[in-house]
């Protein structure tokens, strides 16, 4: 049967009630290995593999000896509990011995989990687990979570739920990491917070979070976009020293200036604008740029971004000025721009 992943889930975690068969596939093979263990957790239990109730093999294994899933699925250990075979990476190629395997399922077999990768509509291997009734397809879409899920991920890392800001800046992070790192982050948040019963707030998220861009490159826009022309030389020094190209500088200027812009623009204000921002901006940084997106205006942004576009264009041709001193001359205007909107 063809199933989404809430719903198997749910399935999967209903005792007496494990299917013969449960094939888990997509393109990102970490969301796959993570619905894999997630799977295995809810069928056999955490102590599965220790009690040898959890067997794992590559299916490269059924080319030598096609009959080893049917095997493993009826093999009984010393340990009473119910039982798993995992079969990894598996293609169309080695459909006929699973969907065998699966086909001579008896009651008080293991469960057979197959992880494969991306497979199309017509393949072997998805058709037959999808015509099954006793087994589940569940295709694995490089969507973020949803808000169950999510809850259910702070709640795994031990962390309390957070208030709405903090769950808003939660949210962000989860459309822009990948699951593993979503978990990671999250487990750094609750290391963070160990100890500490205050709610976690958005500048304990974004002191936590990967990041995206470097502190000197950040500490220059930032005064580029709120006036302080004094402070540009000796950062664009330190930045030029640590081997940061004009044109990169540039890029990175532009890109700040086009999410000022958006969110000036955007109809709910600049909160609202800054929070559909890609990548998120959290924490102070946002509070920071939603008064840089105010102080500026619509009208001055776009005329920055026209001055960046123009410089853009400028450093990627064979002109003859220095392009670091190109770079800083533009900031400088950038923030003599800023005072006087300001």
């Amino acid at each position: 049967m063809k199933r989404a992943w809430p719903e198997a889930a749910r399935a999967l975690a209903r005792k007496g009630a494990a299917p013969a068969g449960l094939l888990l596939h997509g393109e990102d093979a970490m969301r796959v290995a993570l619905r894999r263990a997630e799977a295995a957790a809810a069928l056999v239990g955490p102590d599965a593999e220790a009690e040898m109730r959890l067997a794992r093999m590559s299916a490269a294994t059924l080319r030598a000896d096609p009959a080893a899933a049917s095997d493993a699925m009826r093999a009984q250990g010393f340990f009473p509990g119910p039982r798993a075979v995992v079969i990894e990476d598996a293609t169309d190629a080695h459909a006929a011995p699973i969907l065998a395997a699966l086909a001579e399922w008896q009651a008080g077999d293991a469960t057979l989990v197959v992880t494969a990768g991306r497979l199309a509509a017509k393949s072997a291997l998805r058709k037959g687990f999808e015509a099954a009734a006793n087994a589940l397809a569940v295709a694995i879409h490089d969507d973020p979570p949803g808000p169950d899920e999510l809850a259910a991920l702070i709640a795994a890392a031990g962390l309390s739920p957070p208030g709405p800001a903090a769950m808003a800046d939660i949210t962000a992070l989860a459309r822009v990491l990948d699951p593993g790192d979503l978990r990671l982050t999250l487990d750094r948040i609750a290391l963070y917070k160990h100890g500490d019963d205050t709610p976690l707030s958005p500048a304990e998220i974004a002191a936590c979070a990967p990041a995206t861009i470097e502190a000197e490159l950040d500490a220059a826009l930032h005064a580029a976009a709120e006036g302080e022309a004094g402070t540009l030389p000796g950062l664009l020094a330190r930045l030029s020293a640590q081997g940061v190209a004009p044109v990169t500088l540039c890029i990175a200027t532009a890109r700040h200036f086009r999410i000022l812009h958006a969110a000036a623009a955007d109809p709910g204000g600049p909160a609202a604008g800054l929070a559909r921002a890609r990548p998120p901006v959290f924490g102070p940084r946002r509070e920071r740029m939603q008064r840089q997106a105010r102080i500026w205006g619509l009208a001055r942004l776009e005329q920055a971004l026209a001055i960046l576009v123009e410089t853009d264009l400028g450093l990627r041709s064979s002109h003859p000025a220095p392009a670091m001193a190109v770079m800083e001359r533009v900031l400088i205007r950038l923030a003599m721009l800023a005072r006087r909107q300001g």
